[in-house]
């Protein structure tokens, strides 16, 4: 509990510092929307060209960037501060974040409370209701329970993309914009059906990344499609178990990463 309220406190100092400039809180609540909403006038645009894209309508095809979009959007908002750890190590900002009695990660979180990304939650969540109600889905107790676990299962699965991502700064403190290639990157190519992308390149991404699971058969699963590349059925269901396995790779990366970490200039 004391954990707890210390965390609260954390949250509660973050929130207080980021609304008391409010003309500059509210031009980038609105402004940090503009990411998700690009990444569904892409699909819009797309269709203004041909009625179907790899097979897939406009619904449907909105239907696999809903979930990515609503997904996405809560990593972000939730998890997505922890690609700001190579300023942190840098800066030696990270040392004073471990000699406290707090666990490193929630703390690192709640150094810059992301309230400015909760447009992108609302809007990501928004798009996959939007789409849902385009298509004409045959609800089943099982379907109506994976429409609530995808969108879920794939923030889990971004966190863990985040997490692992940002652990690169313990070892390479430079590494740049590489570890967005992964977590921007993958969000881009998970939104579209991935039969649009080349046999090595969806091997790779979709399947050995685990990129197919989150978005593209879970909106399978839902329309009630066989999958075009011949995965049965059930792979549609399979995002929870994809996404606990993220997060346990995520989770020892990170264990690692801390125990290699030996203080600013390391």
């Amino acid at each position: 509990m004391g954990e707890l309220r210390a965390y609260a406190a954390l949250a509660a100092a973050q929130a207080r510092s980021v609304v008391s400039y409010r003309t500059s809180f509210l031009i980038e609540l609105l402004t940090n929307v503009g990411a998700t909403v690009f990444d569904v006038l892409t699909v819009l645009v797309l269709f203004r060209a041909t009625d179907r894209i790899a097979g897939f309508t406009l619904p449907e095809a909105l239907l696999i960037t809903g979930i990515i979009s609503a997904g996405f959007a809560l990593a972000d908002f939730t998890i997505g501060n922890v690609d700001r750890l190579k300023t942190y190590v840098r800066a030696g900002t990270l040392d004073a974040v471990l000699v406290r009695p707090l666990a490193a990660l929630p703390q690192l979180l709640l150094m810059d409370l992301p309230i400015r990304k909760l447009l992108r939650v609302v809007f990501g969540f928004t798009v996959l209701v939007v789409a849902v109600r385009m298509n004409e889905i045959d609800w089943t107790p099982a379907r109506v329970a994976l429409l609530l676990v995808a969108p879920l299962s794939c923030a889990v699965f971004m966190s863990a993309i985040f997490v692992i991502s940002a652990s690169l700064a313990f070892w390479w403190v430079d590494s740049g914009e590489l570890g967005s290639a992964f977590t921007y990157g993958g969000r881009d190519f998970a939104s579209y059906p991935i039969t649009v992308y080349g046999p090595v390149f969806r091997t790779l991404f979709a399947y050995v990344l685990g990129l197919a699971f989150i978005g593209y058969q879970p909106a399978l699963a839902l329309l009630g499609r066989p999958d075009p590349l011949g995965l049965p059925a059930w792979a549609g269901f399979a995002s929870p178990l994809v996404a606990l396995a993220a997060a346990v790779v995520a989770a020892a990366v990170w264990r690692v990463g801390l125990r290699h970490y030996r203080s600013t200039g390391s």
